[in-house]
């Protein structure tokens, strides 16, 4: 019988104004990040999608985390060099390159993207693909507005949503 490779990941707590994030992070390139810290469900996520795994404590230097850290200080373009492995479908990773080119303090319709990916009619699968998008925040799903400019379903919440965009200037204040 052939041994499974063990993915190796480090696990990392960051807090932030939107309440605790969990990271996952192997070989210094983010695999998760969670609005929520439910050990159990990350880990389970990650065997989804990379089979066997084995979670460490990671470090609160690790670059990610300090990137997050300064993303949430004011610093709203420090998410961009992150390197992230977000997996998913050829058509999934086409809609979360297109999020990652929205610059912070802007939106985008779900109809943007689904041009952006090359199916203007795939608006509902778009959106299918930012609910399944696991490094939010890094992936900025929350840019992703309806074609009215309404704020829609985020998987953090509303909350979040609107913080994240007022944080980013895209959202005026009040």
């Amino acid at each position: 019988m052939k041994a499974t490779a063990t993915n190796v990941f480090e696990t990392i707590r960051v807090d932030s104004p939107i309440g605790p994030l969990a990271l996952a992070v192997r070989d210094g390139v983010l695999c998760a990040l969670e609005l929520e810290v439910h050990g159990p469900r990350m880990e389970a996520r990650l065997r989804r999608r990379f089979g066997a795994v084995e979670l460490k404590t990671g470090s609160e230097r690790q670059p990610v985390a300090r990137a997050l850290r300064a993303y949430f200080g004011g610093s709203i373009d420090a998410l961009e060099d992150v390197e992230a492995d977000p997996g998913g479908t050829a058509f999934q990773r086409s809609v979360w390159d297109a999020m990652r080119a929205i610059p912070p303090g802007q939106t985008r319709s779900y109809r943007d993207l689904a041009v952006a990916a090359g199916n203007e009619r795939a608006v509902r699968a778009v959106g299918q693909a930012s609910g399944r998008n696991p490094v939010a925040i890094v992936i900025p799903c929350h840019r992703v507005v309806g074609s009215d400019g309404t704020l829609t379903g985020y998987g953090g919440g509303l909350d979040r949503k609107r913080w994240l965009l007022r944080h980013e200037g895209a959202l005026a204040s009040g």
